[in-house]
């Protein structure tokens, strides 16, 4: 008597999404283009608030070093090239008069919120994708899960063989959405605080520059 070994099935990455049905596929290409563009966005950032964080403590030690205010103004107040020598090139605006150190402190304080509110851009897209990714990979599960048992009712047979494709179906979709969601949701929390510490120094150069207004008034 010859024994007859089982026959094991092995699916790829790439059976799995071929032998999905247009559900499920449709599903698995919006989590793969979500994890693109979270990565897209996080790199963006990354390189945007390191120029950023760069080019604001070249400004800060230029404005500390101890130099006259007209020689600052020359060289950042007319050309300004990044937040800080924005927002200051803002205060200058309204230095001269009275009650010059409120005037400062409004216009760099306007200046600096919409400096902010440019860097924020791209990070609700990652906290988007990072919300929604699970539950739309928990949608292609439910989905690959209802073809299993689709396929069970046609075939009259519970074996391995016929719920297998659909079972990993289902759980490919969920292992794409979270891997669209983990790095998203981790890119955010990064970038959120890295953003909140550049932002507590910007508002704290506003402070001083208001009070450097109020003196000179003084």
């Amino acid at each position: 008597m010859i024994d007859v070994a089982p026959v094991v099935q092995e699916f790829s990455f790439v059976d799995l999404f071929l032998l999905a049905d247009w559900v499920v596929k449709s599903v698995m290409i919006v989590l793969v283009l979500m994890s693109i563009w979270s990565w897209a966005i996080a790199v963006d950032k990354w390189l945007s608030f390191r120029s950023a964080r760069s080019k604001g403590k070249h400004f800060e030690e230029a404005f500390w070093s101890g130099r006259d205010l007209d020689s600052l103004a020359n060289e950042y107040g007319k050309r300004p090239r990044d937040a800080f020598s924005r927002v200051f090139a803002a205060g200058l605006r309204e230095w001269k008069g009275r009650n010059a150190g409120d005037r400062v402190a409004k216009a760099a304080s306007a200046e600096s919120a919409r400096e902010l509110s440019k860097m924020e851009g791209g990070l609700g897209m990652l906290a988007t994708i990072g919300s929604s990714a699970p539950f739309i990979g928990l949608f292609g599960t439910v989905w690959g899960i209802m073809n299993a048992f689709r396929a069970i009712a046609a075939q009259q047979d519970t074996s391995l063989a016929v719920v297998a494709p659909g079972i990993a179906e289902a759980l490919f979709a969920t292992a794409l959405g979270l891997l669209a969601a983990i790095p998203a949701v981790m890119f955010f929390n990064a970038l959120t605080a890295n953003l909140s510490g550049y932002a507590a120094k910007l508002e704290a150069f506003v402070d001083e520059l208001s009070a450097l207004a109020d003196r000179e008034e003084g």
